[in-house]
């Protein structure tokens, strides 16, 4: 019987143990969080049992996922490219709007998010190219422009709809040339660039954009004006750019340091900082308990973007450093299976996909606390969310499959290197200590 659960449960078993908590978690916040929804719906059992069958069809895949050997990811890439490229131009035009965001498709009745697989996709065309482009002094210097050439197919695709998740792409992308060895002189250029695309794309959402349709859901809103001496509605339109509207809205907000009293706060404007803010304030160090959250029933998204500021309320300061030490936790596991991989794609890959992982969640938290303007990130493995949860339990899966592999590969190097030596079974015994380590 344990031959077969340990057969079921391959690869890392502290990365096992991480997702493992992370879904526990999930369960019981969610559980939580999802009050207000219930309360609307008046069914308090579907929304929660939806959620859970998503985490165990998203381990599901994950197992199905661990046991495809690492050389088909890349034999897949190709394909996921073409097939990403096309879903985002699809989604673009036809796309469903859910919460003023049009970057949904569905497919037999299932909806999901292009741009999660995208990411996966950019994942592995990345660490294809790092890898088959590697020298004794780093990367070859065509391996930035190859990158780049993937990156302006799919990044600029994701950015007309949801800018945050092009952004946290974009850094991963980059941080994964650093690890990759792309030349100096390059990642400068890249650092420059940069600079000059944020600085020109916050002028344009500043000129295009109106952040009164922003406060409106991105509705026409009205306005009130004097005409001959009488006050009258004005009503303007639906801007051609919501995306730019809810952007402009969510940069001057943040930027915007200007002391409220609490008197004067607008909870129908601000809904969602100042409730995450009362949440974390009102945790008072050691939380509410698990379930006893007031401000689910106020704060918009509490199950979704926001559902940290409910895990800092209800469990304190131990809960939110708990969350944030199991990101961290993973990514080091990460770092120590890349480190183990004989070739340089599994390393690469995982690394990628751990970096993907734990930015997000980071962005997710910081803005919770109020760190960075609200970006609308999940947090990975927690948040309800639909199949971008089954999607990040695949990346899981990805990283358990290299896991498996780089493990392999540790063994047989050292019963290649001790056979010579010793006798076949001192061989074996010597192996399976250090596999156990």
């Amino acid at each position: 019987m344990s031959k077969r659960v340990s057969g079921i449960f391959k690869g890392d078993k502290v990365i096992w143990m991480v997702f493992f908590f992370l879904c526990i978690i999930s369960a019981i916040e969610v559980f939580s969080a999802l009050s207000s929804l219930t309360f609307k719906t008046g069914d308090y059992v579907s929304p929660m049992v939806k959620h859970i069958g998503l985490l165990l069809l998203g381990v599901f895949f994950m197992i199905v996922t661990l046991n495809i050997p690492c050389r088909y990811f890349k034999l897949a890439t190709p394909f996921l490219i073409i097939g990403c490229f096309i879903a985002l131009v699809w989604v673009h035009f036809f796309g469903q709007s859910i919460n003023g965001a049009g970057r949904w498709m569905s497919i037999l009745g299932i909806k999901f998010q292009p741009s999660e697989i995208a990411k996966g996709t950019m994942m592995l065309a990345t660490a294809q190219i790092l890898s088959a482009m590697q020298t004794d002094h780093g990367a070859d210097r065509h391996a930035y422009y190859y990158i780049l050439t993937i990156w302006a197919i799919l990044v600029p695709l994701i950015f007309l709809e949801n800018l945050s998740t092009a952004v946290l792409l974009s850094m991963t992308v980059f941080f994964m040339m650093i690890i990759g060895r792309v030349p100096a002189k390059q990642l400068l250029r890249t650092v420059g660039f940069i600079a000059v695309a944020i600085a020109i794309s916050i002028s344009l959402v500043f000129a295009i954009g109106d952040d009164r349709n922003a406060d409106n859901g991105n509705k026409a809103y009205t306005e009130m004006v004097a005409r001959n001496g009488k006050v009258v509605e004005k009503k303007q339109q639906k801007s051609m750019f919501p995306r730019a509207d809810t952007w402009k809205a969510r940069i001057k907000k943040f930027g915007n340091n200007e002391y409220v009293p609490p008197e004067k706060v607008d909870l129908d404007k601000d809904a969602q900082t100042s409730y995450a803010n009362i949440a974390i304030a009102s945790s008072n160090f050691i939380g509410k308990g698990p379930g006893n959250s007031e401000e689910r029933d106020f704060l918009p998204q509490a199950y979704s973007d926001y559902i940290y500021a409910i895990i800092i309320e209800e469990t304190g300061l131990f809960g939110a450093f708990f969350v944030a030490m199991l990101y961290v936790i993973l990514l080091y596991r990460v770092g120590i299976i890349a480190n183990r991989c004989e070739n340089n794609f599994p390393a690469f890959l995982v690394m990628g996909l751990g970096l993907m992982i734990v930015i997000q969640a980071l962005f997710n938290m910081c803005v919770a606390v109020g760190l960075v303007p609200v970006t609308g990130q999940p947090l990975p493995l927690i948040s309800r969310g639909g199949t971008s949860t089954v999607i990040n339990c695949v990346y899981i899966g990805m990283i358990l499959s290299v896991s498996r592999t780089a493990k392999k590969n540790k063994v047989g190097a050292a019963k290649n290197t001790i056979a010579a030596a010793t006798t076949p079974q001192t061989a074996d015994q010597t192996a399976d200590n250090i596999e156990r380590k």
